[in-house]
């Protein structure tokens, strides 16, 4: 994996990153403070770039902290578009990152040319949560909750920075609940490592700021999409995701056994699925070409 810096809108450093071998061009846009060691089945896939969000893992934080909206998150994401050469490509999202692919399909067609969303609501992701917790104080919980967790940053930086994570510490997080027993135990472990390093009071900022986005409008979105949505997933419902593309024209959705770390948990699902997107993609940019449209005119 490589990794080098972009310069943003604003002249935030973004430190964007990408695998090392060349392939069709996929951009991640990635969850709230999450990197790559959160995808273990597309390490080795030619073509997959992708940043680390403001302020987190070699991404500097923006002068004037109020820039951490969707819109800036969508500007990043362009900027590692442009920085790589890349004018057109299939866009995934996980968690909040949902969110930000989302919008970068609604805003930029001409850039996208289909979307997967993994285990994340596009938008109002507060509302999203708690399955089990009445619909009219989900937003209310998540939101109070993760301005709770924002103000406990630095006693969880005191915490968290100093837990050693070992194989008891990964066979406890995969029995726990949190991450289901089937996601590989070194794939854990490597995601682990880097995510409990965070500035936690920062962490929750991004979160606060990106999960207040309002639910969005799916329907202008035409190209392929694929949402995998995770049964047992306590941060994005099932109904969160399905409901906004159900009534898209070229949406699947599959729902698996899995939690909010389904990348981790059905790695070979995920790559599957992409791979089926991105021949979705060729047969809709072939049927739609100017040849194969000529060529059907003259057999009328």
């Amino acid at each position: 994996m490589r990794e080098h810096d972009v310069i943003s809108w604003d002249g935030t450093k973004i430190r964007a990153w990408q695998t090392d071998t060349d392939g069709t061009p996929v951009l991640l846009c990635p969850g709230v403070g999450s990197g790559p060691e959160s995808w273990p089945s597309l390490a080795d896939r030619g073509g997959l770039l992708s940043w680390y969000m403001r302020g987190t893992m070699g991404s500097d934080r923006p002068v004037d902290g109020r820039n951490i909206s969707l819109d800036d998150h969508v500007s990043d994401a362009i900027a590692v578009l442009d920085d790589a050469g890349v004018e057109r490509c299939v866009v995934m999202g996980w968690s909040m990152g949902v969110t930000i692919a989302a919008e970068l399909a609604l805003r930029h067609p001409e850039r996208v040319a289909g979307v997967l969303l993994v285990a994340g609501a596009p938008g109002d992701s507060f509302d999203a949560m708690l399955p089990l917790v009445p619909k009219n104080v989900r937003r209310f919980i998540g939101l109070a909750g993760t301005k709770l967790l924002q103000q406990a940053g630095p006693l969880l930086d005191t915490v968290l920075h100093r837990v050693p994570v070992t194989d008891v510490t990964t066979f406890l997080l995969r029995h726990s609940g949190v991450i289901k027993p089937s996601s590989d135990p070194q794939a854990v472990t490597n995601a682990v490592g880097r995510f409990l390093q965070h500035d936690w009071r920062w962490y929750f900022t991004l979160a606060l700021a990106l999960g207040e986005t309002p639910r969005q409008d799916l329907s202008p979105i035409v190209c392929p999409v694929t949402i995998l949505a995770g049964r047992d997933d306590v941060l994005a419902t099932t109904e969160s995701m399905s409901g906004p593309v159900g009534a898209l024209p070229q949406a699947r959705l599959r729902v698996l056994p899995c939690s909010h770390y389904l990348p981790l948990e059905a790695p070979e699902v995920v790559s599957a699925e992409l791979d089926l997107l991105l021949d979705r993609v060729r047969s809709v940019d072939f049927a739609t070409s100017e040849a194969f449209t000529e060529g059907s005119r003259s057999r009328t």
